[in-house]
């Protein structure tokens, strides 16, 4: 018989937070646009206790600065069935030093989409929060429907 994980969720310091951020360099950026939510997916790099991103001059730019804004960014281990999500919180601000850009840019900081992505932004976090917990995958644990299924074949 199997059995089902504990549905504890694990609150997570914000070192571990952090550790978890430079596991990955993907998140999505949650913005207001017009007073409507929207979200971007992102690749990010860290610096230091920051995100940094780039953008072109374009929604997603001008409305990361002039409201704040969140990241999250979250994760999965296959051996270990836990699942974690981590949301910086923040506002960010505009990089225009070149020797800054080029810290960043030796961070491997390349945009992975085509297009002109000039605009650096730094996300400099008010709150950093994260939860990490055990998955209950409907294919692993016992559904009635996946134990139907299970029956028909043993």
């Amino acid at each position: 018989m199997k059995t089902k994980p504990s549905a504890a969720v694990e609150r997570l310091a914000p070192d571990e937070c952090w550790d978890l951020l430079a596991q990955t360099n993907v998140g999505r950026l949650a913005v207001l646009v017009d007073g409507d939510p929207d979200i971007f997916p992102v690749n990010y790099v860290l610096d230091g206790d920051s995100i940094v991103f780039r953008t072109g001059a374009g929604t997603k730019f001008w409305s990361t600065l002039t409201t704040p804004c969140a990241l999250e960014s979250d994760g999965y281990g296959t051996f270990s069935g836990k699942a974690w999500s981590v949301v910086v919180r923040g506002q960010t601000h505009l990089i225009l030093d070149r020797k800054e850009r080029a810290v960043v840019d030796s961070l491997g900081l390349d945009p992975w989409q085509p297009g002109a992505k000039d605009c650096y932004l730094r996300l400099t976090p008010n709150a950093v929060t994260g939860r990490r917990f055990t998955t209950t995958r409907p294919d692993l644990w016992g559904t009635p429907l996946n134990d139907a299924r299970l029956g028909e074949f043993q």
